[in-house]
C-alpha cells in the first residue's frame, strides 16, 4: 500500500540527515584542529566526547524504533485475535 513511497522518503530523509551529520562532524573536527589556544589533550577529549555522544544518540534512536516496532507488532497481533474472535462469534451466532 504505502511501502515503496515510504521507503523512498525515509531513504531520502536518512541521506539528508547523514550528510548533515558528516558536515557537522567535519566542521567540528576542523574547528578543533584550527583552534590554537586549546592543548592537544583537550582537543582529544572533546573529540572523544563528541564521538561518544554520536554513538549514544544513534543507539537511543535505534532502541526507540525497536520499541515502536515491537508495540506495533503486538497491536497487530491483538487486532488479528479480536477479529478472529468476532468472526467465530458471528459464525456461531449464524449457525444457531
Amino acid at each position: 500500500m504505502f511501502g515503496t513511497d515510504t521507503k523512498n522518503d525515509n531513504a531520502l530523509i536518512m541521506l539528508v540527515n547523514l550528510a548533515g551529520s558528516i558536515v557537522a562532524l567535519g566542521m567540528l573536527a576542523l574547528s578543533l584542529y584550527m583552534s590554537p589556544d586549546v592543548p592537544l589533550a583537550t582537543k582529544g577529549y572533546w573529540a572523544i566526547a563528541v564521538l561518544m555522544l554520536c554513538v549514544s544518540l544513534i543507539n537511543f534512536v535505534k532502541y526507540r524504533f525497536d520499541e515502536r516496532i515491537a508495540s506495533d507488532r503486538i497491536q497487530r497481533i491483538e487486532q488479528a485475535r479480536n477479529e478472529k474472535l468476532l468472526e467465530d462469534y458471528v459464525a456461531t451466532d449464524k449457525a444457531a
